[in-house]
């Protein structure tokens, strides 16, 4: 019961995080290998049981979705899928050894992007200039290659889809949010289905279970949430999440 108590408390802050701003693998990842499971079983298990949580965030949004440049819905949709099931492909081909080394510096990587992402935005955007707009191909390319670490991996890959929109197409976060959501539930969903076909994410299903349920609470509450809180307040609470997770997960061994 303290197992399950603690997956679904980890499941509620990572859904709503993913919700908020992104980043609730900082939150999954690190409490499932604190739980007993190997690095590359519990990415697996927190990539399934987010997935509930962020089609109830993109759900929550449906109403304000707003077209990212050039590209449609559908097409974006579609790249995150395909993106989705290659990066879980390379999870689940590559040696586990090759995850649990890459793991904590992924996490730092993400850590760094969540603390700088803005700022290096609004560099960039001032060297090279607010561009007419990235083409249609330029953003679903990119879109592909974010699918695909968000497949393998994951952490902070909405912060880097906001970055990616902000710098190439102007688009303002707050308003690429909702969108934002509904590519994070696409890339989630084609991993899940490889992780549950091919992997072993069903050999907790105790911890999965409660995950799940408090992703599902934590994803539709942190949508709501998002609306009211300080957007600085919220990224202060998700950035300390990400640093101390980060240095607790290079001195687990």
């Amino acid at each position: 019961m303290t197992e399950f108590s603690l997956a679904l408390l980890a499941g509620v802050a990572a859904g709503a995080l993913n919700a908020i701003g992104g980043g609730g693998t900082f939150v999954a990842l690190p409490a499932l290998v604190a739980l007993g499971l190997p690095p590359v079983t519990a990415n697996a298990v927190s990539r399934v049981a987010l997935v509930p949580g962020a089609v109830a965030g993109a759900w929550a949004y449906r109403r304000e979705l707003t077209p990212v440049g050039p590209a449609s819905t559908k097409a974006l949709t579609t790249i995150s899928v395909i993106g989705g099931g290659v990066g879980a492909c390379l999870l689940l081909a590559l040696p586990a050894s090759s995850f649990d080394a890459a793991a904590p510096w992924l996490l730092a990587f993400a850590t760094v992007i969540l603390a700088s992402g803005r700022h290096l935005s609004r560099a960039l955007s001032s060297v090279l200039g607010r561009p007419a707009g990235m083409g249609s191909r330029a953003v679903l390319i990119g879109q592909f290659f974010l699918a695909v670490y968000g497949g393998y991996f994951g952490g902070a890959v909405g912060i880097l889809m906001l970055a990616l929109w902000s710098i190439g197409l102007g688009l303002d976060a707050v308003a690429g949010n909702p969108m934002r959501l509904t590519q994070l539930a696409a890339i989630y969903l084609s991993a899940t289905v490889l992780f549950l076909v091919a992997s072993d994410a069903l050999s907790a299903p105790l911890l999965l279970t409660a995950m799940l349920v408090g992703a599902v609470a934590g994803g539709f509450a942190g949508a709501h949430l998002a609306r009211l809180l300080p957007a600085g307040v919220l990224r202060g609470v998700l950035l300390t999440t990400a640093v101390i997770t980060t240095v607790l997960y290079f001195l687990r061994d």
